[in-house]
């Protein structure tokens, strides 16, 4: 959530920031209308509890002077009509203005590319060099259900479209592939967590989930419950109204989960594979930062997504998003995308977002300066993979022309030194 005074002190700038978004001005004007009204109301309340003091006080002086306090009680109650009144008013004012401003994405960083979608992206880097294949490279799902380690038939029959049984060596390799992102991240420094899958809608609010997005995931019916679209919320709520120790910055948190998504608005994109599922595994890592260091930070969580990928041999690139293709809560975005040989383009496999303190100020997630003051922190996440697009890219990468697919070296220790997988 956006600071309602910095929007207030700074509204031509923030209109042209987030007119980058999509927002239109009118939106900025009447949130602010709004607030002039909730400010309005408290100055009239406060004023009126000082009069009802100073009546009470009247009354209290003229019962103890046994004089008539008639008029000063009639008056009173008026007053307190007057505050009941006005109190329901401003408790009503303020529920719109708060909704309001949790509708307003976060302002994007000046420095990253303004334009309407991804069109606008700017490439940072390569890294690798896609494999030239001397045969016609087959789809990861072909490859998958040839060899018996996919079984995307059988998931629609039990559960419906865009759901998957791994079986045999696929649930192995999906095993290997997540244990070994979790042992890396372990290495730089992250916290390995296991947390809730389902969660409350305070939970969902903190970042940024709830109030906007409610169509994009799976809710408990009659229950305060949402199934995670992704370990960030858990994670970054986990010090949710909490002071964070000074000398604990920055904290590292990573996390296998499973990730629940309704994938609503992308009917007829990725109907087949392993690309858009309603059920997926990702390693998650999450960030919690000081202000000052938070874009260091964010260059280093690109960079540990990236070394997964590196050590698997996987080639991609990295971009930055711009503001027109970037997530609500983000501030900036890199994507670290994986070249998929049988779609010859490179597809999503890491988003890292630096948020700054838009989602702690939703959670009130803070920190003591130097001089004691307490300010919010700066919260990142980013996938350390997205599990199902990387066992996905390893297919593709790693196919061979009898239909085999080759392991990677650095997952044949968790596949029991597994050099090949085959239909046998």
């Amino acid at each position: 959530m956006l600071d309602i005074k910095m929007i207030r002190q700074n509204t031509d700038e923030i209109k042209e920031r987030l007119a980058t978004r999509g927002v239109k001005a009118e939106k900025i004007d009447a949130l602010l209308e709004k607030d002039k009204r909730r400010r309005e109301l408290l100055v009239e309340t406060e004023g009126l509890k000082q009069k009802r003091n100073e009546v009470s006080a009247e009354i209290a002086n003229a019962k103890r002077n046994k004089q008539d306090a008639t008029d000063a009680i009639k008056e009173m109650r008026e007053v307190g009509a007057k505050i009941k009144s006005l109190d329901e008013e401003l408790e009503e004012v303020e529920a719109t203005v708060k909704d309001m401003a949790s509708r307003l994405p976060n302002l994007p960083n000046p420095t990253i590319p303004v334009g309407p979608d991804e069109s606008a992206n700017v490439e940072l880097r390569k890294v690798g060099t896609p494999r030239e294949f001397d045969f016609e490279p087959k789809a990861h799902w072909d490859i998958g259900e040839d060899l018996g380690i996919l079984d995307f038939d059988r998931g629609a029959k039990v559960s419906g479209a865009r759901f998957v049984y791994y079986k045999g060596l696929g649930a192995r390799l999906e095993r290997a592939v997540y244990n070994f992102m979790l042992d890396e991240h372990a290495k730089e420094g992250y916290t390995e967590m296991l947390p809730p899958y389902i969660v409350n809608a305070q939970t969902m609010y903190g970042t940024g989930q709830f109030p906007k997005f409610k169509e994009d995931v799976y809710q408990v019916n009659g229950e305060d419950m949402t199934l995670i679209p992704t370990a960030e919320v858990p994670l970054t709520n986990y010090y949710r109204d909490e002071v964070i120790p000074t000398e604990k910055l920055p904290v590292y948190f990573t996390a296998l989960t499973p990730c629940f998504r309704s994938e609503a608005g992308s009917a007829g994109r990725d109907t087949r594979g392993l690309i858009r599922m309603h059920q997926f595994n990702k390693v998650e890592m999450v960030k919690f930062s000081k202000p000052e260091n938070s874009y260091d930070e964010l260059e280093k969580m690109t960079q540990n997504a990236g070394n997964i990928m590196e050590k698997l041999g996987l080639p991609y690139h990295v971009i930055t998003l711009s503001t027109g293709d970037m997530g609500f809560s983000a501030a900036m975005t890199h994507d670290l995308e994986v070249w998929m040989p049988a779609q010859n383009k490179y597809r999503e496999i890491s988003s890292c977002s630096n948020c700054e303190d838009f989602q702690a100020r939703r959670a009130h997630i803070q920190y003591r300066d130097e001089n004691g003051k307490l300010n919010f922190v700066h919260t990142l996440n980013g996938s350390g993979l997205a599990v199902g697009r990387t066992v996905a890219a390893i297919l593709e990468n790693y196919q061979n022309e009898d239909g085999s697919v080759t392991v990677p070296e650095a997952l044949r220790p968790y596949l029991d030194g597994l050099e090949k997988i085959t239909k046998d």
